[in-house]
């Protein structure tokens, strides 16, 4: 199956909606392939973000680093995700963030402009952005409620909402992503073991 093709029933099942072959074409002559090595950046921080992504392979990591290289883990990205900086990308203001790709990672990348004319015209992108919408703004207040909860609850939310995320990133990350030191989640682990 070509980049385009999974994409393609990726935005119809989101959307509930069918694509038009007029609508392929103007979302395949619109969004470019991009190929990015182990350890590139989709997007450095300080810089705009012109592009949002949609990952076909691979995965990412958006995070953030304090004045003493400590590094804070937002956001792990896999397949069928979107990449970029929100805030940057539609105010076009320096980002705060680096997204950086953890396995070679291959995207459909395409600029704000283009976007507002695929909502305008693709009735299917429109209502896929839309479900999208809604479900980052549930994701994020789950997020912020997490912030309350005990390290054993982060956990617990994390394997039951993103299982695949254990097989996927390595420890340490894992422990990033959820706030806590790679000890803490070591320990974590072998009591849920007992």
């Amino acid at each position: 199956m070509s980049y385009f093709e999974a994409f393609f029933d990726y935005i119809q099942k989101i959307s509930g909606k069918q694509l038009s072959e007029d609508d392929k074409h103007l979302l395949t002559a619109h969004f470019k392939p991009r190929k990015l090595r182990k350890r590139q950046y989709f997007l450095q921080e300080g810089d705009v973000c012109k592009y949002i992504g949609y990952i076909v392979k691979g995965s990412a990591k958006t995070f953030t680093v304090d004045e003493k290289g400590h590094e804070y883990i937002l956001k792990l990205s896999v397949e069928n995700w979107w990449l970029t900086d929100f805030e940057s990308f539609y105010r076009l203001t320096p980002s705060r963030f680096n997204i950086e790709a953890l396995e070679e990672l291959e995207v459909l990348q395409t600029t704000n402009a283009e976007i507002e004319e695929f909502l305008k015209h693709i009735p299917a992108f429109s209502a896929m952005s839309n479900v999208i919408s809604q479900n980052n703004t549930i994701a994020a207040q789950k997020r912020m409620q997490a912030i309350n909860y005990s390290a054993e609850e982060r956990y617990e939310e994390l394997v039951s909402n993103y299982p695949h995320f254990l097989q996927r990133f390595p420890q340490n990350m894992i422990a990033s992503y959820l706030g806590l030191s790679s000890e803490t989640l070591s320990r974590i682990k072998k009591n849920i073991l007992k």
